[in-house]
């Protein structure tokens, strides 16, 4: 029988109907966390359940929008009160501008309807499990971040903006939790095969994708504390050797990289001291 290392842990994944939220929820059953699912419909987060439940898991499904604080702090009490503390939150929810269009010609209420799933979304999810795990001294969260984080891209500004701003808001979030012993990691799959990539035009003739087994393995290698060394920084799978990483985890953290800062543009820059 194999071992299951992650046996009788919570975890906690938004978006967990359909796409990379389903197969990271599917991962951990298989590792043997029980899981709390969250989507905004029933019938997809159902047989997300039912699939989960086969590894012999205990699985709650909660519809609710994660732009809601409401709705998302019933939900968590909801997940706790039946499958106990949150030990993983996976903050996989998340929307794209509909069309690859400059900010001024894009339809405004999709443009702040991908920011707030994006970013609100996150928010309101570590405001209502951060202090449960800050209490038990314990605990991890995994932000689905992109490479569009990055870079400027103006055909997907409201996404690209989201995602910069998720972030830097992990990275506002990680000093106050590291003497809690609370991790937290922005991770990148790159460009994977879902039904949101592929409505996409840019990635229309896309042959060489991502891979999705590998997201899923790092999520439970951060569900099992193997990049704790981490906290705080962006990894972009595809692109990343992680094992290549964690050997430089102290430089990463002496020089502050891998996340977002103010580049100057030489030593007399006026702004060096604070990049």
């Amino acid at each position: 029988m194999t071992l299951r290392t992650l046996e009788g842990q919570v975890a906690l994944v938004t978006g967990a109907g359909r796409g990379i939220g389903r197969e990271i929820a599917l991962g951990l059953a298989e590792e043997g966390m029980h899981l709390g699912v969250l989507g905004r419909h029933r019938e997809t987060l159902t047989d997300t359940l039912r699939s989960c439940a086969r590894h012999g898991v205990r699985c709650v499904a909660v519809v609710a929008d994660v732009t809601h604080p409401g709705a998302v702090r019933e939900a968590v009490r909801s997940v706790e009160r039946d499958l106990g503390p949150v030990d993983l939150l996976v903050n996989n929810a998340g929307q794209v501008d509909r069309a690859e269009v400059p900010l001024w010609e894009a339809d405004a209420a999709q443009w702040w309807s991908v920011v707030e799933t994006n970013l609100r979304g996150p928010f309101n999810l570590m405001r209502s499990v951060l202090p449960g795990m800050v209490e038990r001294q314990r605990g991890r969260v995994v932000n689905l971040n992109s490479g569009f984080a990055l870079r400027p891209e103006w055909r997907y500004s409201a996404y690209a903006t989201s995602k910069a701003a998720l972030l830097r808001l992990s990275d506002n979030v990680a000093g106050p939790l590291r003497p809690h012993g609370v991790t937290v990691l922005d991770v990148s799959p790159g460009a994977v095969a879902t039904e949101m990539t592929a409505g996409m035009p840019m990635f229309s003739d896309m042959v060489h994708w991502g891979s999705i087994p590998l997201l899923v393995s790092t999520v439970v290698d951060a569900a099992r504390g193997r990049l704790d060394l981490l906290h705080g920084r962006f990894l972009h799978l595809g692109q990343d050797n992680i094992g290549e990483l964690l050997e430089q985890a102290g430089a990463i953290s002496e020089f502050d990289a891998r996340t977002l800062r103010l580049r100057p543009y030489g030593p007399g820059d006026p702004l060096r001291s604070h990049a």
